[in-house]
């Protein structure tokens, strides 16, 4: 296997990747404090994260 190598966005890359990491933290935290849920995706499937997340997906590893 050889190792991978990532390379270094140019800066037009990087302003638009800041950007968008800024609006997802920023509507995470508002859906944090309204109470609402979030879809996350843990790297092999949805789960579902909040205090009024429906309860047959909250994080578990059988949903």
């Amino acid at each position: 296997m050889t190792p991978s190598i990532t390379p270094t966005p140019d800066a037009d890359t990087q302003a638009m990747l800041d950007s968008l990491r800024h609006a997802v933290a920023k509507t995470l935290d508002r859906k944090r404090r309204l109470g609402h849920y979030a879809v996350l995706w843990d790297g092999n499937k949805p789960v579902l994260v909040g205090e009024d997340a429906p309860a047959e997906c909250k994080p578990n590893p059988d949903c």
